[in-house]
């Protein structure tokens, strides 16, 4: 009797776990086939998503596709070639204005370098692009885009190697890169942990990764991940990192790493250019007066062919054909597009005016009219003013920070004191006042000359040729010292119908000599002063004074 009643309690445990592992079998087959109508849905959804395609804008239609499409960066494309191609390619950093074409040189250069003898890119040598701005990563090394991480196997979605215990490595763009090109754009963004992991990369070509999980005696990792901790992921390519911001920007450590390639900021006759290009590919048609017009707003290309496509969309909705420079003008109050600030030049001949140079922040050049007016008044109502300059600037380091007279007033103090010792003027008795009408605060030492022959202008009445412009520090004892930027000065002056410049002569190079402009070397203010005034009278002038 007991024996059978252990069997009738057997037979019922046995109908029970017989009907709980039925059920869940059930569970599992009906949760597969909910999975597999649910996956089906949502590839039908994919699908339809796929077929769904807008037209492309017109800045990706027209985006460049060979050297001849890069605009207005003749000097930086040969750079960029000649750093990028034949045996031994280098590392590179492209400074520039947004929309001057940078990435776009970039992977052309990379094209032309595949095809140059003796190249070490392969004909299927990669161009991986990301943005310094929006890489992320954790500190922990969980995930890092860029140098590559470890997923360790407690990490929530390690599937298999996870469950067996074994870490797997995750490469990051470094490793996607090698054998081609790693462009970083913004690179001037990237956070000093990653800059520094970066720097160790180049140096190494090749990244090492770390897990407390993996051990090199451990039979059960996989031969390919011993393989990857051993002996590293490869990650040999070269860098080509583009940045709006300035040089002293950058880490030293990466600059020293890299060859420095300056895009200039597009001319005016450059976007004039674009326009007619994506025009003429386009088949749109634009009168004259309103290509002038985007000329005189679009800073660069993307925002030349930005306003093109609008005012083209503009007038298909409105039934015409041609856009008109009424429609260039609705765009571009709409848009609250800013001109670009040409400054006229005036070369007439006058008193009390001249033709400075100077560089932007941005490495381009640009001619500074500078004015002044003299007056003597007595010491009661002498005076000195100085407009259009940074009189103060704050210099921070990484302790403290100090304030200190701007270059530029310095400079005025120079001029100041050479009138007074060599000229014999009583700067005590005159009004004086020195303006820039630039627009914009000006800085630095290379106005001296130019202020000075300014000063003596108006001081003496004499009159300045309109066609000529000069750059230069000035020492209190009249010589022209070296100053930065002459190419970029002088090309501006070129630019401006300028047909003389005065340069330090220690500034004086080959490559000068293919601007087509007189280029006149000094090296002390009386080479300028018997240029530019007439001797005779000077030499009458000083003697009055020193009577």
């Amino acid at each position: 009797m007991l024996a059978k009643l252990i069997i009738a309690v057997q037979f019922f445990f046995s109908c029970i776990v017989g009907i709980y592992f039925l059920t869940q079998l059930k569970g599992q087959s009906s949760s597969k086939t909910n999975i597999y109508k649910d996956s089906s849905r949502r590839s039908e959804e994919l699908e339809n998503l796929r077929k769904i395609s807008l037209t492309k804008p017109l800045s990706e239609k027209v985006r460049p596709q060979c050297e001849e499409d890069i605009i207005g960066q003749e000097s930086g494309m040969k750079a960029l070639k000649i750093a990028l191609c034949g045996p031994s390619p280098q590392h590179i950093l492209i400074y520039g204005a947004p929309g001057v074409g940078k990435t776009a040189a970039a992977r052309i250069a990379l094209e032309i370098a595949k095809a140059s003898p003796g190249t070490p890119f392969k004909r299927d040598a990669r161009f991986v692009e990301i943005d310094a701005t929006t890489l992320r990563f954790d500190e922990r090394s969980i995930a890092d885009p860029l140098i590559g991480s470890v997923h360790d196997p407690i990490y929530q979605g390690a599937g298999a190697y996870g469950q067996a215990g074994v870490p797997q490595p995750k490469p990051g763009a470094v490793t996607k890169a090698h054998g081609g090109v790693l462009f970083i754009d913004e690179i001037g963004e990237l956070h000093s942990i990653q800059m520094n992991k970066l720097l160790k990369v180049l140096e190494d070509r090749k990244v090492f990764l770390e897990s407390s999980y993996y051990s090199r005696h451990d039979e059960n990792i996989p031969r390919d991940i011993h393989d990857i901790f051993g002996n590293g992921l490869p990650a040999d390519f070269r860098l080509i990192g583009a940045t709006t911001r300035s040089p002293e920007d950058i880490p030293p450590a990466l600059r020293s790493r890299c060859i420095e390639i300056f895009f200039e900021d597009l001319k005016e006759k450059d976007i004039l250019k674009i326009i007619e290009n994506v025009t003429t590919r386009e088949k749109i048609s634009i009168e004259e007066p309103a290509t002038q017009l985007i000329g005189n707003y679009a800073l660069n290309g993307r925002d030349a062919v930005n306003i093109v496509q609008t005012a083209h969309s503009l007038v298909q909705m409105e039934g015409r054909w041609e856009i008109k420079k009424q429609d260039i003008e609705w765009v571009i109050q709409t848009g609250h597009y800013m001109a670009r600030g040409n400054q006229e030049v005036h070369l007439e001949d006058e008193v009390g005016r001249i033709n400075g140079l100077a560089v932007m922040g941005n490495g381009q050049g640009i001619v500074l009219n500078i004015e002044a007016v003299a007056k003597e008044v007595g010491k009661s109502e002498a005076k000195l003013k100085v407009s259009g300059i940074i009189e103060e600037e704050e210099i921070h380091g990484k302790r403290s920070h100090t304030k200190r007279k701007s270059m530029a007033l310095n400079s005025v103090e120079n001029v100041l004191t050479l009138l007074k010792i060599r000229y014999n003027v009583n700067m005590d008795e005159y009004l004086l006042h020195i303006n820039y009408t630039s627009g914009m605060p000006i800085d630095g030492p290379s106005a001296g000359i130019a202020m000075f022959c300014v000063l003596y202008s108006a001081i003496f009445n004499k009159v300045i040729p309109g066609h000529i412009a000069m750059t230069g520090e000035l020492s209190i004892r009249g010589k022209v010292c070296p100053v930065g930027g002459v190419y970029e000065k002088v090309n501006a002056a070129k630019e401006a119908g300028i047909k003389k410049v005065f340069i330090p002569k220690e500034n004086m190079q080959d490559i000068l000599k293919n601007i087509d402009i007189e280029i006149v070397p000094v090296e002390d203010i009386e080479e300028i002063i018997a240029e530019i005034f007439d001797e005779e009278v000077i030499k009458k002038a000083t003697s009055m004074l020193h009577a």
